[in-house]
């Protein structure tokens, strides 16, 4: 049995507003970002970073997970987004990084959310137009396009990049199977 239902919720003009999540994964800093896009307009709704400290694995994963879960249940995302992680030259930080990137999909998953996933170049391409944009650049047009944000980190910064890219690919409502597949 299917249950069918839209993402996003009709505001009072007819338009559909959608709460986008977007997560910049990350083992120290996981930077996350919340905004509401109504068709091709944004606004800011929250940022922030999960921190951990160095020390063992498991217990940072956890602490990620709890950190991410909460501003899931107090900003009720209705989509979320994650950059895709890239291979580097170490891998153990590089296994490390999934690992985070694992808790990034995960606790958006559970909360039963639609997950997008995007390439860094796309995210910096779609908010800068140049695929290849320094950080610097990525928080100049974020705040561009957020007027009157006050970014708290840089993480912070590429996750409200992130979700701007997702709004920007997911403009239309589409219809969301619940409880099995179409």
């Amino acid at each position: 049995m299917f249950a069918f239902r839209a993402i996003g919720r009709k505001t009072t003009n007819g338009a559909v507003l959608v709460r986008v999540l977007g997560i910049d994964p990350g083992l120290r800093n996981l930077g996350w970002g919340v905004i509401d896009a109504e068709g091709g307009r944004l606004r800011h709704v929250a940022n922030g970073t999960c921190h951990t400290s160095s020390g063992e694995l498991a217990p940072r994963l956890l602490s990620l997970y709890h950190q991410l879960s909460e501003v899931v249940a107090r900003y009720a995302p209705e989509v979320a987004a994650v950059e895709q992680t890239f291979v580097n030259k170490d891998g153990v930080a590089t296994l490390k990084l999934g690992q985070a990137r694992a808790i990034a999909l995960l606790v958006p998953a559970q909360a039963g959310l639609e997950v997008g996933e995007y390439a860094p170049n796309k995210v910096k391409k779609t908010v800068v137009g140049v695929g290849h944009a320094q950080k610097q650049q990525v928080d100049h047009m974020v705040r561009m396009q957020l007027p009157g944000v006050e970014i708290t980190s840089p993480d912070a910064a590429d996750a409200l990049a992130i979700a701007i890219c997702h709004a920007h690919y997911n403009r239309a409502p589409r219809l969301k199977t619940v409880g099995g597949t179409a």
